[in-house]
């Protein structure tokens, strides 16, 4: 399987909530994670990330992205998908009773690769703004 295959695998996996029993195949044992994101302080692996995301979709059950932009860096051994993430939050998963207030999110994946799988992902993403769109701030 290529990095490309690979990244679009996991991409696949985890927006759409399989969390990391489905993530885990395409990513080393360890891989880290970073986001300039207070929603995401916390989250330091790829493990981590995906249950966060599976986590995301209990209030926001009609939660999906719309894939941008989806590129390999051969050279430098990345993977970068640039998406927008759509949900309404309609179910109270302990947050509170639902905003019925809608998210639009702009946000970036930097998954860099070890040979054949995902050793460190970068989330790039304005929290805030998507934290307001939904009422949550």
């Amino acid at each position: 399987m290529t990095m490309t295959q690979t990244a679009r695998d996991f991409f696949e996996a985890c927006e759409t909530g399989q969390g990391w029993e489905a993530c885990k195949q395409y990513c080393h044992d360890g891989a880290t994670f970073s986001a300039q994101a207070d929603a995401l302080a916390d989250v330091s692996s790829v493990e981590a990330y995906s249950e966060w995301m599976k986590g995301l979709l209990v209030p926001l059950p009609d939660g999906h992205y719309e894939l941008k932009s989806f590129a390999a860096d051969e050279e430098n051994g990345n993977v970068t998908a640039a998406a927008v993430f759509h949900g309404t939050h309609t179910v109270d998963a302990g947050n509170g009773a639902p905003t019925n207030k809608s998210v639009a999110a702009d946000y970036v994946y930097v998954m860099d690769f070890d040979g054949d799988k995902i050793k460190h992902m970068t989330k790039i993403w304005n929290d805030a703004h998507s934290l307001k769109q939904l009422g949550w701030a």
